[in-house]
């Protein structure tokens, strides 16, 4: 059993592990220092832009912990936003030179071509000795939006939360299974399937 002590987060631009022999946090990043820091006031003004522009939506309540992307709120913290203004946040960030991908609260958008499975492999083959591309169908990996793509199509057993359908259109491989439940009770759905007797 691999133990559960890391995360890929901020769409595949960074993972996170404890290490228990140094007793550290590690961070990896797919891009360097220095391209980060500059990259962090561009996202700003961008995002500052899109605020302008676009009624109703905001800043992520997260936004001051994130290194590498911009998150703009379209339906945490805000009224939700019809998908034309969805559409046009995106427009705004892949005019400005961002990838853009929208899940299931949030439009995220960064610059640089990385995502989450790309990370999911360099975390899984530097930290626990794993060739993903292997071992891929001895994982179930479970999302809940677009930006989930990646995964989706890489594994045989991706599952998506039913909120998944909402943007269906949006993904080109749909997970092989969509739970009857939504958000935290569909991932709740999975874990009581994936545990039964």
């Amino acid at each position: 059993m691999w133990p559960v002590d890391a995360v890929v987060g901020e769409n595949g631009a960074l993972y996170m592990r404890h290490d228990a022999a140094t007793r550290k946090l590690v961070r990896r990043f797919a891009i360097d220092e220095e391209t980060r820091h500059a990259n962090r006031a561009q996202l700003a003004a961008i995002g500052d832009e899109i605020i302008a522009a676009v009624p109703g939506c905001a800043l992520a309540s997260d936004q001051h912990y994130r290194e590498s992307d911009l998150a703009i709120d379209f339906r945490e913290d805000v009224a939700e936003l019809p998908r034309v203004a969805v559409d046009r946040i995106v427009a705004l960030m892949q005019a400005r030179g961002l990838t853009a991908k929208v899940s299931s609260i949030h439009v995220n958008g960064w610059f640089g071509a990385y995502d989450k499975l790309a990370m999911t492999r360099t975390l899984l083959g530097e930290t626990f000795g794993i060739d993903l591309d292997h071992e891929r169908a001895s994982f179930v990996f479970v999302g809940d939006s677009p930006n989930d793509a990646p995964m989706f199509a890489f594994f045989p057993q991706a599952v998506g939360v039913a909120n998944v359908r909402v943007f269906a259109d949006r993904i080109a491989t749909l997970p092989a299974y969509v739970t009857r439940a939504e958000a935290g009770a569909g991932f709740a759905e999975l874990t009581d399937f994936l545990l039964a007797p």
